[in-house]
């Protein structure tokens, strides 16, 4: 299947500032999971998650397609590549924890013969816009120079660093 039929066949939007194709798939009892799609042009729109950080913990797990790499800055100045796939003999992983206060961003991983990566992603308590705090080139810069190329290629733009209220969440949350 390729990437214009999963998006359509799943219902997935670009979700607002950090650019995941995304689609809320649970929201309650404390919880809330979505599904993701990364591509890149010709397979599909292009799709990535910019650097953002949340203030809980998120789970991570590979669905499907091609492998992806999410980049995580941590506290303190380490940081952390980590390919998310089935090629566990590879060194890719079926899931991750991304710790609370964690910037990360996320790409497909290009070479990959399907063209996307599907995805999903748990957090709990259960996801609101307000927790979302999108990293600028400048900040990131500042506690993790080595990073230069990823940065510049996932940083949120200046004063694009908060999330719009997304679909059934309250405009007061």
């Amino acid at each position: 299947m390729d990437a214009h039929s999963l998006i359509q066949q799943l219902g997935l939007q670009p979700l607002p500032t950090e650019g995941t194709l995304f689609k809320p798939v649970y929201s309650g009892a404390g919880c809330s999971s979505m599904l993701g799609l990364y591509c890149e042009p010709p397979a599909g729109p292009r799709s990535h998650s910019l650097f953002h950080r949340l203030p809980v913990d998120e789970v991570w797990y590979h669905q499907g397609g091609d492998a992806l790499r999410l980049v995580l800055l941590h506290p303190g100045g380490r940081c952390e590549d980590v390919l998310l796939g089935t090629d566990l003999a590879a060194g890719q992983r079926l899931q991750q924890v991304v710790p609370a206060g964690t910037w990360q961003a996320g790409h497909w991983l290009a070479g990959g013969r399907q063209g996307w990566a599907l995805f999903g992603c748990a957090v709990a308590p259960a996801f609101d816009s307000c927790m979302f705090e999108g990293g600028t080139a400048a900040d990131l810069l500042a506690g993790w120079p080595g990073r230069v190329a990823d940065i510049a290629r996932l940083a949120c733009a200046p004063g694009q660093t908060g999330m719009p209220h997304l679909p059934g969440e309250s405009a007061t949350a």
